[in-house]
């Protein structure tokens, strides 16, 4: 029998505040592909399958018990180190990464539900090793594990911005469990310990990105010009824009990748100041209403579960907008249902998909 408590606790600003987000990022992807030649089906068209492909596994993501999820949780990890494993031998290259592999006339990147795959590992976890004293490094080796192994693979394509999302996720899950101080020091040592050997470990033009982070002018032609040329077109939209499909960075094709890394820069250009408040502020209201249900939910788990959804979304967030604006290296993350990508949308509305059911059995059970 249907509960219709189910429906009270639905969060509508939340899915009201995707729709919306989505709306505005095929807008946006149709400026930043403008004008649209060629027999291939245009971009935005793509991106449109691919919100309604992503708003089916929402929506059946909501039909299941999020506890359900948690008990097939590593399974569906080890599924994912299994596709991981596929892409260094089958996976398709393309600028230089091998990060997708080729099912039939689509592509799919493992490493983006690797990201799901870790918050659901983690929630088990943590579920089931309370310590309310808060955690030492010895209880830290099985969440290490679960960190260690796709970071390896993923490293391996390579894909340095999906490995700083997943530390960065780790963390605010560890932050939230509640660490020894002890245990913090102990990790930050072990970090800049580990610091030389991991520079030593990138790849010539991942180090150069570094580099440039530091002075743009030191390799002005490649990445150096990424940002450069971002920067100019987020200033030049000045308070209100140039207006719409009158940027011209974007329409010239100044703006490298344009319809995924560097989207935001195409809507700072046209909708200045104004437009890109706006657009932070629907982000900042996804984030906040993720925080909201892991206030309110009455179990660890579903607690975890929000948070671990929410970090991957601000980190996402905050690296691809700091990316386009210079504050952060240029690491190739998309900006989450605004960067054109089949498999970034369905992770993300996987994602939120959770949230939802989390928020709707909050009523389910006692603290």
């Amino acid at each position: 029998m249907f509960d219709r408590r189910l429906i009270l606790n639905f969060d509508w600003t939340l899915l009201i505040t995707t729709v919306l987000i989505s709306v505005l990022g095929v807008i946006n992807l149709y400026s930043s592909t403008y004008p649209h030649t060629g027999t291939a089906t245009p971009l935005f068209i793509k991106q449109i399958y691919w919100f309604m492909i992503g708003s089916c596994f929402l929506a059946l993501i909501t039909l299941f018990d999020y506890r359900t999820f948690i008990r097939f949780a590593y399974p569906l990890f080890v599924l994912c180190l299994f596709l991981l494993v596929m892409v260094m031998f089958f996976g398709r290259v393309s600028s230089g990464s091998q990060r997708w592999l080729q099912l039939g006339f689509i592509s799919f990147q493992p490493s983006e539900l690797t990201k799901i795959a870790l918050i659901l590992s983690l929630t088990r976890f943590f579920t089931a090793n309370e310590n309310p004293h808060g955690f030492g490094l010895r209880d830290l080796g099985v969440p290490f594990l679960l960190l260690a192994f796709p970071l390896f693979l993923i490293f391996k394509q390579p894909d340095l911005g999906t490995v700083g999302l997943l530390v960065l996720i780790y963390f605010s899950i560890l932050a939230f469990m509640g660490l020894q101080r002890k245990t913090w020091i102990t990790l930050g040592i072990a970090l800049a310990a580990a610091a030389p050997f991991f520079w030593h470990l990138l790849k010539d033009y991942q180090k150069t990105r570094l580099l440039t982070f530091i002075n743009p002018d030191l390799d002005p032609l490649k990445t150096g010009y990424h940002i450069t040329q971002s920067k100019i077109a987020v200033g030049s939209g000045t308070f209100l824009g140039k207006g719409y499909l009158k940027g011209t960075q974007s329409q010239l094709h100044f703006l490298p990748e344009q319809h995924t890394d560097f989207v935001f820069s195409v809507w700072g250009e046209e909708w200045g100041f104004v437009g890109s408040f706006v657009l932070l502020f629907l982000f900042l209201l996804l984030i906040s209403r993720g925080l909201k249900i892991a206030k309110t939910s009455k179990d660890r788990a579903g607690a975890l579960l929000a948070i671990g959804i929410s970090a991957m979304l601000f980190w996402q967030i905050f690296i691809n907008v700091g990316m386009v604006t210079g504050i952060v290296p240029v690491v190739g993350v998309p900006l989450p249902l605004f960067s054109y990508g089949g498999t970034s949308v369905i992770t993300t509305m996987m994602g939120i998909g959770i949230l939802v059911n989390v928020s709707m059995r909050r009523f389910m059970l006692s603290r």
